[in-house]
């Protein structure tokens, strides 16, 4: 059953979230900017109009406001003013011909500071389509790759994390080779507290971008709190005890611009460096179905930005055994779509011309999640928000129009690139809802 929730914390996000955004912890000032569709969404064709509120200490103030309307993440193509009058003002966004969202850029100065804000709404959002095309030859690629990592005999190392152990829950540093380089992945593993034989449902938790330490690892402990086993890992074989000013340095050295990992390799499919992470991901869920404590049933991946990415890629890569995927606001969706003018592309954001050439784009189809979205057969809960300019809606909507198994989605339009504690919890919640 397909099902869409529309959630919208408007006001009540400044009181409960420390994290928003939108509505900062402790500020001085609050916008609040409201599309006269509910639901910020509109028919292409249809005029979006935008009521604007801008509060400094709880007082409606008055300014001019300077705006800029662009369509999501391209440059503004429609600039102006509006006066604040009480606080409010009104802004006509016009409208969109083509399926995608439109974001509106607010600035204004008061008392001699300038505050900033934008909302985005969409436009026949159900009809947004990927740039990516999937190569003919994808799933036979995937399959082989997948079947020759597989003919390496498992093989991992387990000691106990004490640091990690509570009352309830015990905690294992797991090191798993994923190659015949030696090349190996780390990662926390929890299980409930003295459980017993094929009693747990087991859940991967892949890594947001970057190269750090696998942060927080206790930050979901009530997975394992519920009856799960959780392996939050990290994709770059660095062991997380490593100090942090460690990891810092290895991020500049190996990450910057010019040298990130996500660009290294990517002249071809079979050099690319994603490639032995998709496949590490796959390996991590063989690892989950050997322990004697597994299921047998149950095999989720959950995670957000890359960490979604690789939940979806992993789920269709291994939809033989994958009863679940829970993503948030995917990264890695539609990376080539700066190549077609007027057309939003997905994180890491690839927009010059160096890396939008022929060879570089054929690599990206192969690893595009908008490719592996129609082959996840296990039931999928996705979450985003339109005010992310990380991993922007348009390329969400193109991974969700893509999938065509059971799904459900959790909209978050005023949210940016961040998720809150109550919508982590009830990823755990809806997983634990739809267990087998």
């Amino acid at each position: 059953m397909k099902k869409v929730i529309l959630l919208f914390a408007l006001l009540a996000m400044a009181l409960i979230s420390v994290e928003a955004e939108n509505y900062p912890y402790r500020s001085d000032v609050l916008w609040v900017t409201r599309p006269d569709h509910s639901d910020w969404l509109y028919k292409c064709g249809e005029k979006a109009n935008v009521e604007i509120e801008f509060f400094k200490y709880g007082i409606p103030r008055d300014g001019i406001i300077e705006y800029e309307i662009a369509t999501d993440m391209l440059k503004a193509d429609k600039s102006g003013k509006a006066e604040l009058k009480d606080g409010r003002a009104s802004i006509n966004m016009g409208t969109k011909k083509t399926p995608g969202f439109r974001d509106l850029k607010l600035k204004v100065k008061v008392d001699g500071k300038s505050y900033s804000h934008h909302v985005k709404v969409g436009f026949s959002v159900d009809k947004i389509v990927p740039y990516t095309k999937e190569p003919s030859d994808f799933l036979d690629y995937w399959k082989n790759a997948v079947a020759e990592m597989r003919e390496m005999p498992m093989s991992y190392t387990r000691e106990l994390a004490k640091e990690y152990c509570t009352d309830k829950v015990d905690c294992y540093l797991v090191k798993l080779d994923i190659n015949s380089q030696h090349q190996s992945i780390y990662g926390y593993l929890f299980y409930p507290k003295d459980a017993s034989v094929k009693s747990c449902p087991a859940v991967l938790c892949p890594p947001g971008a970057g190269i750090k330490t696998i942060k927080e690892p206790l930050r979901h402990k009530y997975y394992a709190e519920n009856g799960m086993i959780r392996f939050e890992v990290e994709i770059h074989g660095l062991d997380p005890r490593l100090p942090a000013e460690t990891f810092s340095d290895i991020s500049r050295a190996f990450n910057g611009r010019e040298n990130g990992y996500l660009q290294n390799g990517i002249d071809n499919r079979d050099t690319y460096y994603m490639k032995r992470v998709y496949l590490a991901c796959v390996r991590a869920l063989d690892f989950l179905r050997l322990l004697p404590e597994w299921d047998g049933k149950n095999l989720i991946v959950q995670g957000g930005s890359q960490g979604g990415a690789l939940s979806i890629i992993t789920a269709a890569l291994d939809n033989d055994h994958v009863t679940q995927c829970v993503a948030n606001h995917p990264a890695l969706s539609d990376m080539a779509g700066y190549a077609e003018e007027g057309h939003t592309g997905g994180y890491p954001h690839f927009r010059t011309k160096d890396m939008l050439t022929k060879d570089r784009m054929q690599t990206m189809a192969y690893y595009d999640v908008v490719n592996f979205a129609p082959y996840v057969r296990g039931d999928a809960y996705l979450t985003w928000g339109y005010n992310d300019s990380t991993c922007p809606p348009t390329t969400s909507y193109a991974v969700w129009n893509r999938m065509t198994c059971n799904k459900e989605s959790l909209l978050t339009p005023i949210n940016e690139h961040w998720t809150s504690e109550a919508t982590e919890f009830g990823h755990m919640e809806w997983i634990k809802k739809h267990l087998k």
